[in-house]
């Protein structure tokens, strides 16, 4: 069976658990197992996570029965956010509804060989639009090309407005995707692809000018699978942009 160790050196993980001494005993075995583990409390603190970008998981460990939300509802919201393999975690049976709306489910106590075997495909999306969802390495957070142009042109503090400017429009672009969205306004969609893709490009900023080609190049038909794709490129723009906010407090700090 093929390894997904070999897809990636350091898979990263996120790790829900509300119960703190199960959370810290998992993630110890899964790091000692080669996986790289973010871990939440509960499934708000999880959502947090991944819509402020600190996570970007390649899978998704969660307890089956946990305060607050959890189950088929929490699973649901991890599903709008980013399109991976989320396996439903329990120290007793659970319940068929949480079974069949996760991709799979491991019982407690388990180590990483168990993980390994549950995720053997979680690194391959499936279906064409769904494998480019995320941008692939080609594409950097920021162009330190058009970076050093910029630096020649103008003084630090001119290179640091361009670029606030330009999160900030990024910011107000995923507002308005959001509601597109929401709206099943494909047109919509496509627009603001187009003038993502336009305006980040200008910018520097590759990995979210690429999302945006990717929403720009949505076809009209089959608007359903589409508009499950878009949701899926949207969660990839929410963290594009904080990984884009990020490296600019590193490279441009005030």
């Amino acid at each position: 069976m093929a390894d997904p160790h070999k897809a990636r050196e350091r898979p990263v993980l996120l790790l829900i658990d509300d119960d703190l001494v199960s959370r810290e005993v998992t993630a110890t075995v899964l790091t000692m197992g080669g996986y790289l583990v973010h871990t939440a409390e509960d499934g708000a603190a999880a959502l947090r996570l991944l819509d402020a970008g600190a996570c970007i998981p390649d899978a998704i460990l969660m307890d089956a029965q946990m305060p607050g939300l959890s189950g088929v509802e929490l699973i649901t919201a991890l599903r709008a956010r980013r399109r991976v393999r989320i396996l439903a975690i329990s120290g007793s049976d659970t319940s068929a509804d949480v079974i069949a709306a996760a991709d799979g489910f491991l019982l407690k106590p388990f180590d990483s060989d168990a993980v390994d075997h549950a995720l053997q495909a979680a690194w391959q999306f499936t279906g064409s639009a769904a494998r480019q969802a995320s941008p692939p390495a080609e594409y950097p957070v920021l162009s330190q090309a058009v970076l050093g142009q910029l630096r020649q042109m103008m003084p630090e503090r001119g290179v640091r407005q361009i670029f606030a400017a330009l999160v900030e429009d990024l910011d107000k672009r995923i507002a308005a995707l959001e509601n597109a969205i929401a709206g099943a306004d494909l047109p919509e969609i496509r627009r603001i692809g187009h003038a993502i893709k336009g305006g980040c490009s200008m910018g520097g900023a590759m990995q979210a000018s690429h999302i945006g080609s990717l929403l720009e190049a949505l076809p009209e038909s089959g608007e359903g699978n589409q508009l499950d794709n878009s949701t899926a490129l949207l969660a990839d723009l929410r963290a594009a942009a904080a990984a884009l906010r990020r490296m600019l407090e590193a490279e441009l700090p005030a």
